[in-house]
């Protein structure tokens, strides 16, 4: 007997009725609503809808499949280094992060009007979890994200530019609603770097989001962009309508260290 893997395979008729619903539902790739048949096929509650209770709970299960779907594309593109999430964010370490105010960003309203985050504190304070746990309910929202370490994006920025596919890499950069970059400034930037840098700020300005994590403050990434006219052009487009969260206090990593040593 031949298969019928194809889309154009005849359906052989001496097939159960069920199973080629179920074929169907595979070939026209309904993945959700072939699982949920197939589990109504080893099951009793089926019995118990109307028809249209059946039909309306098989495209729920198809709507549920490709929303989580969709959602896993969104991290994995995301490139995370880190599995962080907003639920896992501990307030309770003293550090000036204020709950009030993360509530306030994972509503994402500052992703929807194209403004930008500023996460800056000393090394170990949170900072790379807490955005990555932005991004991450970025993404469960349906927004396409991006993450890298800012010093890596630049440096294969730059490679791309030698290649001739710069303009290509930057559009990719453009398309996200939310970019992050990790480890702003903590390398200061050369004349190829701060002149890519630009490009992606001016990409951006007032359409889409950008977060930054930083052990500078704020004050001092002028001199760290190092061309005056460069930094001009780059802090005037981010930071006067950024919201910013300053973290203080001892490394995260040291507090939770002690706490498992006792």
């Amino acid at each position: 007997m031949e298969t019928t893997n194809n889309k154009t395979a005849p359906i052989v008729q001496e097939k159960e009725r069920n199973q080629v619903t179920l074929e169907l539902m595979r070939r026209m790739r309904l993945t959700g609503m072939a699982n949920a048949f197939a589990e109504s096929l080893s099951a009793t509650y089926a019995e118990s809808m109307t028809p249209d209770a059946f039909i309306s709970w098989l495209l729920a299960r198809e709507w549920d499949y490709r929303s989580t779907a969709a959602i896993e594309r969104l991290v994995k593109g995301a490139g995370f280094r880190y599995k962080a999430y907003p639920e896992e964010i501990d307030y309770s370490i003293s550090r000036g992060l204020s709950q009030n105010q993360m509530e306030r960003l994972l509503s994402l309203d500052f992703v929807r009007e194209g403004k930008n985050l500023f996460v800056t504190g000393s090394a170990g304070v949170g900072k790379s979890y807490i955005i990555t746990a932005i991004g991450n309910h970025a993404c469960k929202n349906g927004f396409r994200t991006l993450y890298s370490n800012m010093s890596r994006l630049l440096g294969a920025l730059k490679v791309a530019k030698t290649k001739g596919n710069l303009e290509a890499e930057l559009k990719k950069i453009e398309r996200c609603q939310l970019l992050i970059l990790d480890d702003a400034f903590l390398v200061p930037l050369d004349i190829k770097e701060r002149s890519i840098l630009l490009d992606i700020i001016e990409d951006r300005h007032e359409r889409k989001s950008i977060i930054l994590s930083s052990q500078l403050p704020v004050s001092s990434w002028y001199d760290a962009i190092g061309d005056p006219t460069v930094a001009d052009a780059v802090l005037d487009r981010i930071v006067h309508t950024a919201h910013q969260i300053e973290l203080t206090g001892e490394s995260v990593r040291k507090i939770n260290a002690a706490k498992a040593g006792k």
